[in-house]
């Protein structure tokens, strides 16, 4: 299971994930996305604790509570969407 984190303030990093998370048990793994053309942090993380009771007792903490000046969304990730392939549309009518 992995956990997302979302509404998070642009300068938090993986340490301070680290730290904050690790007061409910072990992190496996923190992934923070950036922006692929500024590099900027996204607003978001996953996190990957060593058990899903860990795991559960960090959403239900830290769900709703204010971090960094921000009220933190916490739960449960969805798996990944799988993207069509070619997609595509007709773009001009149907000829």
């Amino acid at each position: 299971m992995s956990i997302y984190v979302g509404n998070l303030a642009y300068e938090v990093t993986e340490a301070d994930l680290n730290s904050v998370f690790a007061e409910y048990g072990s992190v496996k793994r923190v992934y923070v996305p950036t922006d692929r053309d500024t590099g900027r942090m996204r607003g978001f993380a996953f996190v990957e604790m060593n058990s899903v009771s860990e795991e559960e007792k960090a959403i239900e903490t830290l769900d709703g509570a204010e971090w960094m000046g921000r009220t933190l969304k916490v739960n449960k990730a969805r798996e990944r969407e799988q993207r069509g392939g070619s997609g595509g549309g007709r773009g001009r009518g149907g000829y």
